[in-house]
């Protein structure tokens, strides 16, 4: 990989630290004379540079790693909670915490529905406000 300037390095480092591309770019660049749409023009520019976007995929990795490795730990204290409540005749709790591993793994899905009185669909009405100058005005 190509080398990064200090500065794209500090923004990289602070994107991790904030999550918010604009304020990375405030901290590692001289702002003093941009536009606030500039900041964001030019933070966006450099996400969209792969060197930058490979750089912080880099820094995020440990952390993923991390995540991984807590979920996994996770699931393993799931289980042996459901085996010891199986041999103790706790079926109930058994069967939660064996629920509760399937939803951590992602094998369930939770759907909301959202009705409206008495279980019908909810009803949408679109309107449109013309916000303009009022020809009458002077």
């Amino acid at each position: 990989m190509a080398k990064l300037t200090e500065k794209q390095e500090r923004f990289c480092l602070a994107y991790i630290e904030t999550g918010n591309a604009s304020e990375a770019y405030r901290r590692s660049y001289d702002c003093s004379n941009s536009s606030e749409s500039s900041v964001n023009r030019l933070a966006k520019a450099l996400m969209d540079n792969i060197k930058i976007a490979s750089r912080i995929d880099e820094l995020r990795a440990p952390v993923r790693e991390k995540a991984q490795l807590t979920l996994e730990q996770h699931l393993e204290d799931l289980k042996r909670l459901r085996d010891k409540a199986e041999q103790e005749g706790k079926f109930a709790a058994a069967v939660t915490a064996e629920t509760n591993r399937g939803k951590a793994s992602g094998l369930y899905v939770e759907k909301h529905e959202h009705t409206g009185k008495d279980g019908e669909p909810i009803q949408t009405n679109t309107t449109f406000q013309f916000i303009g100058v009022n020809a009458d005005s002077d």
